[in-house]
């Protein structure tokens, strides 16, 4: 299943990665992403905004695991 995001929200794309656990997503102006056990991998290509992005998604589904266990 690939999910395409129009826009860059970091909280609602680490909600989706937490929910969906593994798939694919797109995120228009930054580009294709997989998920695997609720995190996002790093791509083969190494672009420094896409990186930046994965980095940023991935803290965020840090955030929301630990906001769940409390």
């Amino acid at each position: 299943m690939l999910r395409i995001f129009k826009q860059y929200r970091p909280n609602q794309i680490a909600r989706y990665v937490k929910s969906y656990f593994r798939g694919r997503l797109f995120i228009v102006g930054i580009g294709a992403f997989e998920f695997d056990y609720g995190r996002l991998l790093p791509s083969t290509k190494h672009d420094l905004k896409a990186l930046s992005t994965l980095s940023e998604v991935n803290r965020e589904i840090q955030y929301l695991a630990l906001e769940g266990a409390t």
